[in-house]
C-alpha cells in the first residue's frame, strides 16, 4: 500500500442557502406554483412531456461532477432537474444553493459523486459581488423590499479603512430570509410570514476581501473568499450601516466552489450542445464530467491491492501491514489500480469503510482523469 499526499485545496461553506423552490421568494409577484415557474424558465424543448405512448428512457447510472455556470434566473433545483435530464441519470444534486439573482459556479454531482457534495460543501467559496448603497432591503439584496434609505454615500478611502474590520474571524448575524431555523422552522418562512426573526450571532471567517471597483457613488464591487456559513447579503448590509448610509448585493457572482474554480465552470447552453452532438454520434457526454475524486483532493489517497480491494468493497476492514504501510490516520480516499473504491478512516492499525463506490457506467473521460 502507498499514501500519496493529496493537492491542496481550501476548506468553508455555502454563503446563501434560500431556495425559491421552497420559499417562492425570486417571484415577488406572488407566484406560488413553483413548478411552473420551473416549466417557464426552462423552455428547452426536450424538457417538454412526451406526447403519445412513446415509452420514458430508462434512466442510467452516471457517476461524475459537472459545474455548471449557472445562469441568472435559474434556481439551483431547477438547474439540477435540467442536467440530470440531459444526462438522463439516475441521481443528482447540488453542492450548495445559489440563488437565482446570481450566475457563476454551482458544482452539480452525478450518481455516486453525491456521496462527495459534503467535501465541496465545506471548501471555501469565492464571490464577486456588487454593493448598492443608500437602501437596505427586507433580504439584503435587489429582490427584497426596501427598509431604510439614506442620501448618504461612502467615498473610496472610508470603504478601503473599513475592510480589515470584515476580515479574519468575525461575528455575523445572517439574513432575516435565511435557511437558518428558528424553533423548527426556516427563518425565511418566518419573514415571509411577517413574524420578527430575530438571528444569534455567529462566528464566520472571511479570508479574503477587496474593493475591486467603484464605478459610481452608488456602487462598488468586491471580491471575497470565505468559509463555512458565511453570508454575502449580510456582509454588504454591516458595511453599509457602518458607512453611514445603507446597502445591499445588486449583482453576484461565485467563482470558486471548494476545488472547483472557473475554469471547470460549463456555461448550459454549451452543455446541451454537447449532449446534441453525443446523441448524433459525434462526442461523448463523458467529456463534460469531472471525475468523483476531483472532490477529494484535499484529503489523503490511499492505494490497495485487489485482494484488499475485495475485503473493503464487501465492507471489512483491512489490516495495514509491510513497511511501506502508512503511519498516518484520519479519513483518506481509497483506490485500486488507478479507480476510485471507497472513503475510509485509517486508524489503529486498519482501513475502515466509511462509503463504498459503484462505478458502473457512464464515468469522467480518460482526458478528464488522470487516474485512469
Amino acid at each position: 500500500m502507498t499514501m500519496d499526499p493529496a493537492h491542496g485545496t481550501i476548506g468553508g461553506e455555502e454563503t446563501d442557502q434560500r431556495d425559491p423552490q421552497k420559499n417562492n421568494f425570486a417571484d415577488l409577484g406572488g407566484n406560488s406554483q413553483p413548478h411552473q415557474e420551473a416549466r417557464r424558465i426552462n423552455n428547452d424543448p426536450r424538457a417538454r412531456p412526451q406526447k403519445g405512448n412513446q415509452p420514458r428512457r430508462d434512466r442510467r447510472d452516471v457517476h461524475g461532477w459537472v459545474v455548471l455556470d449557472k445562469p441568472i434566473g435559474m434556481t439551483s433545483t431547477q438547474a439540477v432537474a435540467v442536467l440530470k435530464r440531459l444526462f438522463n441519470a439516475k441521481r443528482a444534486g447540488h453542492a450548495g444553493t445559489l440563488d437565482p439573482l446570481a450566475s457563476g459556479g454551482l458544482p452539480i454531482a452525478l450518481g455516486e459523486a453525491t456521496k462527495t457534495v459534503p467535501f465541496v460543501m465545506d471548501g471555501r467559496k469565492r464571490y464577486q459581488f456588487t454593493v448598492c448603497w443608500g437602501e437596505e432591503r427586507d433580504t439584503d439584496d435587489i429582490e427584497g423590499r426596501v427598509t431604510a434609505t439614506s442620501d448618504q454615500r461612502p467615498t473610496r478611502e472610508a470603504i478601503l479603512a473599513l475592510l480589515p474590520r470584515f476580515t479574519g474571524v468575525i461575528e455575523q448575524v445572517p439574513p432575516r430570509y435565511s435557511a437558518i431555523k428558528v424553533q423548527g422552522e426556516r427563518a425565511y418562512d418566518l419573514a415571509r410570514d411577517g413574524e420578527i426573526v430575530e438571528l444569534a450571532p455567529r462566528p464566520v471567517e472571511i479570508h479574503h476581501l477587496a474593493l475591486v471597483d467603484q464605478p459610481d457613488s452608488d456602487r462598488a464591487v468586491f471580491e471575497a473568499e470565505c468559509g463555512k456559513g458565511t453570508y454575502v447579503r449580510a456582509l454588504a448590509r454591516d458595511m453599509g450601516r457602518i458607512l453611514g448610509t445603507y446597502g445591499h448585493i445588486c449583482a453576484l457572482r461565485r467563482t470558486l466552489v471548494g476545488p472547483f474554480d472557473e475554469n471547470d465552470m460549463i456555461p448550459l447552453d454549451q452543455l446541451e450542445a454537447l449532449c446534441d452532438r453525443a446523441a448524433s454520434g459525434e462526442g461523448s457526454l463523458a467529456d463534460a464530467l469531472m471525475p468523483v475524486e476531483t472532490a477529494l483532493d484535499d484529503i489523503p489517497a490511499l492505494a490497495v491491492t485487489r485482494a484488499d480491494a475485495a475485503r473493503l468493497h464487501r465492507g471489512q476492514a483491512v489490516l495495514l501491514r509491510g513497511r511501506d504501510a502508512p503511519t498516518s490516520s484520519g479519513t483518506v480516499y481509497v483506490t485500486v489500480a488507478g479507480r476510485l473504491l471507497a472513503l475510509a478512516e485509517v486508524g489503529n492499525g486498519e482501513i475502515i469503510p466509511k462509503r463504498v463506490f459503484n462505478l458502473t457506467g457512464l464515468t469522467a473521460s480518460s482526458g478528464r482523469n488522470e487516474r485512469n
